[in-house]
């Protein structure tokens, strides 16, 4: 597998942070809440600071977007950073959690790096370059139907709250198998052919943004639950391969 000097230093960064990941994980740890009710540690913010240190050093002239140190757009491309995606489940010691590096160069996610230290799975892609876990290439499934297809959903609560929560209800009667493995695991799972389908509903673009490039380089399809592209203010998810893809769309449209 080839690598970009952008896709060296953004693994080169997923590694400084799994260090402090590791080193702090099991450990009491001060669990602040934030503005959005969500929660942060001392690992949340040491580990986006390992991450931003190498970003900055190899690329000084490009962004920087973090969950946790904040907003510096400027230059030809933009990081976008999650050091622990799933911090609730860092806190409750279980290994459900992981750092997302992405680089949007434009509007275009053009690389991502889906880190998951203690679970052991390390998932990257860049544009044209396809998509590899743990060195090995992914490839999503040819399932064509919701029948025999298998889906996992999560944050689903603003989908519950409207309008298409009993479209989902009717989808979920039709798949084979209903699961809910979330946060990285449930895209790490749909790009190696695991798992047909994905939806979400209550997401930010610093939670999929590497799992984007890493689901369409195994070459699903990956969008808005409206079908719409991802952007900087995409909130829902629907991901699945292209057949499925289709199907699902039309059923919850």
């Amino acid at each position: 597998m080839g690598q970009s000097p952008e896709l060296a230093a953004a693994l080169e960064a997923a590694e400084a942070a799994a260090r402090v990941i590791r080193e702090c994980y099991a450990r009491p740890l001060a669990v602040k809440v934030k503005a959005d009710a969500s929660p942060v540690t001392e690992a949340d913010v040491r580990a986006e600071q390992a991450i931003r240190a190498v970003l900055a050093a190899r690329f000084p002239d490009y962004g920087f977007h973090g969950e946790e140190t904040g907003r510096d757009e400027r230059g030809p491309a933009t990081w976008l950073v999650d050091p622990i995606d799933g911090t609730k489940a860092f806190v409750r010691e279980y290994p459900m959690f992981s750092t997302q590096i992405a680089l949007m160069k434009g509007d275009e996610l053009v690389l991502g790096v889906s880190s998951a230290p203690l679970y052991g799975e390390l998932a990257c892609a860049e544009r044209g370059a396809g998509a590899y876990l743990n060195g090995r290439p992914l490839r999503v499934s040819e399932v064509a139907t919701l029948e025999a297809a298998a889906l996992s959903a999560g944050n689903l609560r603003s989908l519950a709250q409207g309008a298409g929560w009993a479209r989902y209800g009717a989808v979920v009667a039709r798949v084979n198998r209903i699961r809910g493995y979330g946060d990285f695991l449930h895209y790490h799972l749909l790009a190696a052919g695991k798992i047909d389908a994905v939806i979400e509903s209550d997401v930010n673009i610093l939670d999929i943004a590497a799992l984007v490039v890493i689901v369409e380089e195994a070459g699903g399809r990956f969008t808005a639950l409206d079908g719409a592209p991802v952007g900087l203010a995409t909130t829902s998810v629907l991901a699945a391969n292209p057949a499925l893809h289709a199907r699902l769309s039309a059923a919850l449209g």
